[in-house]
Order: C-alpha cells, then structure tokens, then sequence
C-alpha cells in the first residue's frame, strides 16, 4: 500500500503589537506550496493589530492548532507578550515537539522566554543580541543562525531566508531554489548598510539611540525572564 504524506503543519504567532516585517516573507512562501497548512495562531479570532497599523486575525486558535508542527515561528512582539502565561505555555508545548523551531528579530528572545533556546546559538536584531543570554541562548552573529532544529534571524530579510532555507529542508534543494526564483529573493540594498559591521560606529551608534524607550521593556523582561528560567543561578 503506498502511504499519503500528510500536510506540513505550520504554527505562526500573531497578537496585538506583532511585527508583520518578520512573519510576511516566511508566510508568503511556505503559504505557495501545495501540501501546506499555514496556521496563524492567536488566543482567539478576533481582529489583532500588528505595528504599524497592520489588522490581521488569527486562523487558529492555540487550542485549535495541532499537537505536532513542522515549524513554529514567531517574529517580533510587544515585550509584555514575553509574561503571558498563556502564550509561553503554547510555544513550550508545541516546541518541545516541533520539527523546527524560528524565530525572527525579537521572536527569537520570545522562544528563549519560552524556554526553547536553552544552549543553542540564536540571533535577533543587534540592540537586543545580548539579552539572548538571559535566556540561555548563546548569542551568535549571522543573519540567519542555524543550531540544530532552532533557526533565528535578524528582522526584515530573515523572515524570507528562514523561509527558504526551511523549504529546503523539508521539501528539498529545488523547491527551495523555484521559491527563490518564484519570489525573485535576490535583495540590493539601497545603501549596504544593513549590519553595525557595514554601517560603522557612527551610524550604528544614531539608530541604536533612536527610542531608547522601546528598548526597555525588553531588557526588563529579559533580567526576569533570567530569574525565572534560573539562568544566573546556572551560570554564577
């Protein structure tokens, strides 16, 4: 009897406040294949409003998404959403399972909160690359860093790169390379300043300035996030 390959299940995070920079180009190409189920997940299906004023709503409750995923994926949230009992106890649960687990920009630092990075080598965006480690994830420069089954990225490119690099592995080297082409993937960036190593120190150290306020909540999060998960503890 010849079997049926089943669906590739796909889980990705949606809330108030999330980023849809990071989640758009991963959904767009894992959401052109045939034999896919693309899950946008949330609490409920009521209309959330991602930043800036995207609405979106979920697909898929938690309860309703399925037990085994293929890949869980989160892009950037609002900082409060890294204490949600709620949401924390989703991705632990399906993560632990999960075939891959991604995380893009400050989606990487949620699936640390979630306690799915623990001794693995991740990324996000370079303001926020050190907080990984209250996670007790080892910080790693690289647009995109591959450890395992974990896979994270900076913001913005990463979301297609984790796309097509997961395509690969799931469906093989030219599905990936027909994605690449489908989607005509082929970045030139305006400036080539898309690093702190491209742009320099004066530059870097502008934007790095730029609303310092936004920044903290997630390095609040982080320091407790670290007494929670007993990182400090582990590594006095």
């Amino acid at each position: 009897m010849t079997s049926v390959r089943r669906n590739v299940e796909i889980a990705i995070l949606v809330c108030p406040g999330y980023m849809p920079v990071d989640i758009i180009g991963f959904h767009t190409a894992f959401g052109l294949l045939s034999g896919v189920n693309v899950h946008l997940v949330w609490k409920d299906r009521d209309e959330v409003v991602g930043m800036p004023n995207f609405p979106t709503r979920a697909t898929t409750t938690f309860a309703e998404c399925p037990a085994d995923l293929d890949v869980l994926y989160a892009g950037a949230v609002p900082a409060e959403v890294f204490e949600d009992a709620e949401v924390l106890e989703f991705l632990a649960d399906r993560g632990s399972r999960a075939t891959w687990v991604a995380g893009v920009c400050a989606g990487a630092l949620l699936m640390g909160a979630a306690g799915l990075l623990r001794g693995y080598r991740a990324t996000t965006n370079f303001q926020m690359r050190d907080n990984l480690a209250s996670y007790g994830a080892i910080p790693a420069r690289g647009n995109v860093v591959e450890d395992r089954n974990r896979i994270t990225s900076g913001p913005a490119t990463g979301s297609f790169e984790i796309g097509l690099r997961l395509i690969q592995a799931l469906f093989g080297d030219e599905a990936a390379r027909e994605m690449e082409l489908l989607v005509e993937y082929a970045p030139q960036p305006l400036f080539g300043v898309g690093t702190p190593e491209l742009a320099g120190p004066e530059l870097t150290d502008r934007v790095r300035a730029m609303a310092p306020e936004e920044r903290t909540p997630y390095d609040e999060v982080a320091e407790r996030a670290a007494r929670r998960l007993g990182i400090r503890a582990e590594s006095a």
